[in-house]
């Protein structure tokens, strides 16, 4: 018997049921108990077991997840070993490039000087080239063109034919322009200025003037005189002309040819006044404005004196004087100044050669 036991009988009171009864009513008690106790333990074993499972596989979830990392780091560490290697190797290929090109700099470098040097002679070349051309195909063509302008000067200063020289000056302009050198270029401009000067003074009724004045010369052996030179019978009413024709039976003056002197009088006028025209015709062709006014001032007033100026015709031929005189011809124009300029480019071109030659042989020294 356990000491519980011994206990309970010892101080149970009499009376008292027995241990027996008492043992039975709590045998239930205490099974239920321990039952209550088993159940927990196994539920605190079981939740303890649950705990470390879920720890474990919590454990293992984290070690799978460091696993993948350090996998995924593994990874990134080995490409970024390839990456530097990689990079290494193109590092070293660059070293190897900048070598090449710095080889290859030094040898461009050595080609540009001798490529200066081929074009300085490429440049004396060219400038020998230049010389032996101005010197032979434009040398021929600025001789044609200093003779066209002079045979231009001298055609207008004899002749007086600005229509001629200005076919010349066309002519020397188209010569110029086929010229290779640049330095003549501006030397058509002169020779277009006397061009523009010499079309200003072409009178544009040269050619009417001319064939009116060669008609009035026609029209003079024509025209009547004064009455008092071609006749005398009209005034036979007056007492004093009675007295003349009376003499006149009586004496006659002749000339030694034997024309009577009215006849050689009238042939005389005639030809002066001819003369005056023709003055005139030929001051016009020369473009001498004082000549051609004086002589048909000479002309109109020959006209005026020896013939009839109340005939018609008398009368048409001094307006036509008066509308020639008018029609006075353009002054003459300067030329020479774009000879004179070819000239004197043509001879600085000439002195370049020389100069250059006296540069260079005091270079050497």
């Amino acid at each position: 018997m356990s000491q519980d036991d011994s206990f309970s009988r010892s101080e149970a009171p009499d009376g008292a049921p027995s241990g027996s009864s008492r043992a039975r009513s709590a045998s239930p008690r205490r099974g239920s108990g321990t039952l209550a106790v088993a159940l927990l333990l196994s539920l605190v074993a079981i939740g303890g077991a649950g705990y470390v499972g879920w720890r474990q596989w919590q454990q293992a979830q984290d070690n799978a997840a460091g696993n993948t990392a350090l996998q995924g780091l593994q990874r990134r560490v080995d490409s970024l070993e390839s990456v530097a290697k990689a990079g290494d190797s193109e590092r070293n290929l660059l070293r190897q490039r900048l070598g090449d090109a710095d080889q290859v700099n030094r040898s461009l470098r050595e080609e540009l000087l001798s490529q200066a040097e081929r074009t300085r002679n490429l440049e004396d070349a060219v400038a020998k080239l230049s010389e032996k051309t101005l010197s032979g195909h434009d040398a021929m063509l600025l001789d044609e063109t200093e003779s066209l302008l002079r045979m231009a000067k001298e055609r207008y200063d004899l002749f007086h034919d600005a229509q001629g020289a200005a076919a010349a000056y066309a002519l020397a302009d188209q010569a110029l322009a086929a010229v290779n050198d640049g330095a003549f270029s501006g030397l058509r401009q002169s020779i277009g200025a006397e061009r523009e000067a010499l079309a200003k003074i072409q009178p544009a009724s040269l050619d009417a003037s001319l064939t009116a004045l060669s008609a009035l010369r026609t029209a003079v052996l024509e025209l009547p005189l004064k009455p008092l030179d071609t006749a005398a019978s009209d005034a036979s009413s007056s007492h004093w002309s009675r007295i003349t024709a009376a003499i006149g039976n009586v004496v006659k003056v002749q000339r030694t040819n034997g024309a009577p002197l009215s006849v050689a009088d009238a042939r005389f006028a005639r030809e002066l006044t001819a003369i005056d025209l023709a003055q005139a015709q030929a001051a016009l062709l020369a473009s001498d404005r004082d000549a051609y006014a004086a002589a048909l001032k000479r002309a109109d007033t020959g006209i005026a004196a020896q013939f009839d100026t109340n005939a018609p015709a008398v009368k048409q031929a001094r307006t036509q004087l008066a509308t020639l005189q008018a029609q006075q011809p353009s002054a003459p124009v300067q030329l020479g100044a774009a000879l004179s300029e070819l000239r004197n480019l043509r001879a600085v071109h000439a002195l370049k050669p020389a100069n250059a030659s006296t540069g260079t042989n005091g270079a050497k020294p």
